[in-house]
C-alpha cells in the first residue's frame, strides 16, 4: 500500500494545478456557477471512481455520526469553493491560493483543539513558518 505522504504530496500538486486553470477558468464565467461545473464533473468522475473499484454503498446505510461529518464536511467544502472561486475571479492566483493555504494553519489548530492531537517542537516551527510566509507574501 502506498504511504499516505506520496496522497498529501499529490493532494499538494493537484491543488497548485487547480488554483492555476481555475483562475483561467473563471475569467468570463460567475464563480458561482464556476464551482457548479467543478462539482459536476467531480461527482461525475467519482462516480466512476467508485464504481471502478466496486465501493459503493448506500450512504444511508452508513454509520449516523460518519454520515453527519460527512454532510458537514461538504458543507464547509462548498463554501471553500464558493469563496475561493470568488476571490480567484478578481484576486491574481498568485496571492489567493497562498492565503487559502492558511486552512493548514486552520486545520492544524483545529485538530489541536477538537481532536485532541500534538505537535512536535519541529512541527510548530513548520506551522509557524508556513504562517510567516503567508503573511509575507500577501503583505507584498
Amino acid at each position: 500500500m502506498l504511504d499516505w505522504k506520496i496522497f498529501a504530496v499529490g493532494s499538494a500538486l493537484f491543488a497548485g494545478l487547480t488554483a492555476v486553470l481555475a483562475k483561467v477558468g473563471v475569467k468570463n464565467v460567475s464563480s458561482n456557477l464556476a464551482t457548479l461545473i467543478r462539482t459536476i464533473v467531480i461527482i461525475v468522475f467519482l462516480a466512476f471512481i467508485v464504481g471502478f473499484r466496486q465501493e459503493w454503498k448506500n450512504p444511508f446505510l452508513i454509520d449516523r455520526r460518519s454520515l453527519i461529518f460527512l454532510v458537514l464536511s461538504a458543507i464547509t467544502t462548498g463554501l471553500s469553493w464558493l469563496c475561493y472561486f470568488r476571490a480567484l475571479q478578481s484576486g491574481p492566483a498568485s496571492l489567493v491560493t497562498p492565503i487559502d493555504k492558511l486552512s493548514l494553519v486552520f486545520a492544524v489548530a483545529l485538530s489541536l483543539l477538537f481532536l485532541g492531537e500534538h505537535l512536535t517542537t519541529y512541527q510548530w516551527i513548520g506551522v509557524s513558518l508556513i504562517t510567516a510566509g503567508v503573511f509575507i507574501i500577501i503583505l507584498k
